[in-house]
């Protein structure tokens, strides 16, 4: 199985997010992961593709910014679903299984 970080690297994302510290990175890391399970629900195995998609991981980036952003999806002043972007990326690439 591919590593994530393969896919996205660790230092990629957290350029993204702008984080010039190492104190997140475990929590990048899982979110990053966190991420791909989120994303191969709807692609399938990221496994399967010879080579990432770039929207796929621009989709990556993006959620795992949202997870970053906002650690909590509900809460007493914070309701949040995912970006609606993300789905724009990788809807292209869905497997569609009954």
């Amino acid at each position: 199985m591919t590593e994530t970080t393969d896919i996205v690297a660790l230092a990629d994302m957290k350029q993204h997010l702008r984080v010039d510290y190492s104190d997140d990175d475990d929590a990048i890391t899982d979110m990053l992961d966190a991420a791909r399970r989120h994303i191969e629900a709807w692609v399938g195995p990221l496994d399967d593709f010879e080579a990432v998609p770039s929207d796929i991981s621009e989709a990556m980036k993006q959620l795992v910014a949202h997870f970053y952003e906002v650690r909590n999806a509900a809460g007493e002043d914070v309701m949040s679903v995912i970006p609606f972007g993300v789905h724009d990326l990788i809807g292209p690439y869905r497997k569609w299984e009954f």
